[in-house]
């Protein structure tokens, strides 16, 4: 095989993403009733949406599954060859089996129609052949068809599959609206994903508490500030009133202009040089709202307080980071 130096590879993948976006635009007009239909088969669903396909209509099946199962739709993939060789144990009449052939003529996927009738399990059928014995059979046919393949052969599953897919997404995201579903809800499903940290993990599940909390009272010596910042190792101190309330921070920075400012730092206390306030955030916040408090004020820890504004946590940013927040 010889291959054209001067081959314009650029030019032959506008031409397959032409065509795919042409795919992806028909599916738009090839929506009907039987799409609602679909839905509501899977919304009213008791059990879960089982997803077939082989081949490479299978790796899309397979796909497919996984959208529904993390936004909402309880799904999961079945091998149609496996199928007729015990795996049709797994599928109830409670489910909704969902099959993807593009020609709709798939001998794996058809020889389970009539155990899926003599079941009484729904059926819809995702194909490029609405006259397909597979579309014929089920009470909903979605119609992935597509004019050409993006392959000039037009003999690989280039098109077909795309549009297959998008179709697939387009179901997913109907049901998920369908059902109110919310970032809260994915993140439940995702709770090992970034998303998942961002939505789930709270101020209180990262917080350094109890001897870990740095803090000193009003009239400390800044040495004492000083000791307290090194000792607990978060840049930073809480500085209390007699009743615990959270009166002001120093910090790292705090004392590099301190430095700048007074030349004896003997005679200093904490409260002549903190910063008075100080930021502040409470346990309940999701931690996600912790990092733009750090990044809208440029800095690296907070004090964490109750309803009284006692101190009962610091925050640092190396805390949000190891955790995967950011």
């Amino acid at each position: 095989m010889t291959i054209d130096p001067q081959f314009a590879f650029r030019d032959s993948a506008r031409r397959t993403l032409h065509i795919e976006q042409q795919a992806i635009a028909a599916l738009e007009g090839k929506l009907s009733d039987d799409f609602d239909t679909a839905c509501r088969l899977m919304l009213t669903c008791q059990g879960r949406v089982v997803v077939t396909g082989m081949g490479k209509s299978g790796h899309v099946a397979r796909k497919i599954a996984a959208t529904l199962a993390s936004t909402g739709t309880p799904a999961f993939f079945v091998h149609p060859g496996e199928a007729s060789h015990g795996d049709l144990g797994m599928i109830t009449p409670r489910d909704v089996v969902l099959a993807l052939s593009n020609s709709g003529e798939t001998a794996e996927v058809t020889a389970l129609l009539p155990l899926l009738k003599r079941m009484g399990t729904p059926l819809i059928s995702m194909t490029g052949r609405p006259g397909s014995t597979l579309a014929r059979y089920a009470q909903a046919h979605l119609d992935a068809g597509v004019s050409r393949e993006a392959c000039p052969l037009d003999l690989a599953p280039t098109a077909s599959t795309t549009a297959a897919l998008a179709l697939g997404d387009a179901l997913a995201v109907a049901l998920l609206e369908a059902r109110g579903f919310t970032a809260e809800d994915f993140a439940l499903s995702h709770p090992g994903g970034s998303l998942g940290r961002r939505l789930l993990l709270k101020v209180e599940d990262l917080m350094h508490t109890g001897e870990r909390l740095p803090r000193v009272t009003l009239g400390s010596p800044l040495r004492d500030a000083l000791l307290e910042i090194t000792r607990k190792g978060l840049g930073f101190t809480c500085v209390v009133d007699a009743d615990g309330r959270l009166c002001g921070v120093y910090t790292d920075g705090d004392l590099r202009r301190t430095l700048d400012q007074h030349a004896n730092l003997h005679d200093l206390s904490v409260d002549a040089v903190m910063t008075r306030g100080g930021k502040r955030i409470r346990a309940e916040v999701l931690a996600a709202e912790a990092v733009k408090l750090m990044e809208d004020n440029r800095i690296t820890a907070l004090a964490v307080v109750d309803a009284d504004e006692r101190p009962i946590g610091a925050l640092h940013m190396h805390d949000l980071l190891a955790s995967g927040v950011i």
